[in-house]
């Protein structure tokens, strides 16, 4: 999968809207504690779930692969001239 120049910070957005969406969602809140791969995963799962994101097939499941989606998700629900679109 081909990285965008800003998929880290595309990335730190997705787990910011999708934090508020699994709250709102009812699917429980992330602590302080919970580490970076569990918010990564649990968001994701979410999103699939209601399927708002194409499924990883079950061998290409990994980190990396799941903040892509992220990414990719986030990126289409921000405005056009946004900053991490637009690269600026």
């Amino acid at each position: 999968m081909a990285k965008n120049k800003t998929e880290a910070e595309l990335v730190k957005k997705a787990l910011a809207v999708g934090g508020v969406y699994v709250k709102k969602r009812g699917y429980g809140e992330f602590e302080e504690t919970d580490s970076h791969k569990l918010k990564v995963e649990y968001i994701y799962r979410a999103l699939v779930e209601d399927k708002l994101i194409q499924p990883l097939a079950k061998q290409d499941i990994s980190v990396p692969n799941m903040e892509h989606k992220l990414a990719l998700w986030i990126k289409r629900q921000l405005p056009a001239d946004h900053p991490l679109i637009t690269g600026q």
